[in-house]
């Protein structure tokens, strides 16, 4: 082999592991630094720990945060929710397809289609009325709808997603 071909496949041989590098770089999100409150298991490209991806508040925040007043079934009156929207939650965890299978603390589970994960969509709330909710108070995480600005959220099947006390999302094939 010439000194040139060896060059050229040392050259690959480094820029394999460079890529390789970077897409494992890429399929993995920061560890929480305070308690965790949801885990994302099954079909995601993205994690932080064997097969899962661990979110505290903090990291559920930086994901973005949006509010939406809206009144609820199981509410007084027009609330005011803050929290992550679903959409981008499923965009950091690298949710491609499936649906998601949602577990509440009691064990509660429902399943939530992608197609909720979408602008103006569902929302995973961690704020009601500015303050963080307890676990008394339906928190720490509630998947919540726009119920009050769409028609489509006010219906029994979207009230039934509405999951409260919200702990682990798995993503299934559909």
């Amino acid at each position: 082999m010439t000194r040139v071909a060896q060059f050229l496949s040392i050259c690959v041989f480094l820029v394999s592991g460079l890529a390789a590098g970077a897409e494992q770089h890429d399929a993995t999100l920061d560890q929480p630094q305070g308690e965790v409150i949801l885990t994302i298991s099954g079909q995601i490209a993205r994690t932080n720990g064997e097969g899962v991806a661990r979110f505290d508040a903090a990291m559920l925040r930086s994901l973005g945060q949006e509010t939406v007043k809206t009144s609820t079934l199981w509410t007084e009156g027009v609330q005011e929710f803050t929290g992550t929207p679903l959409a981008a939650i499923m965009e950091a965890v690298g949710v491609q397809d499936g649906k998601i299978v949602a577990t509440a603390i009691n064990a509660y589970s429902v399943e939530i289609p992608l197609t909720d994960a979408i602008e103006g969509g569902a929302l995973v709330a961690y704020e009601r009325e500015g303050e963080a909710m307890n676990i008394r108070d339906k928190g720490p995480l509630w998947v919540i709808y726009p119920y009050d600005d769409n028609p489509t959220y006010q219906s029994a099947v979207a009230y039934a997603r509405s999951i409260w006390q919200l702990e682990k999302m798995e993503i299934v094939p559909d």
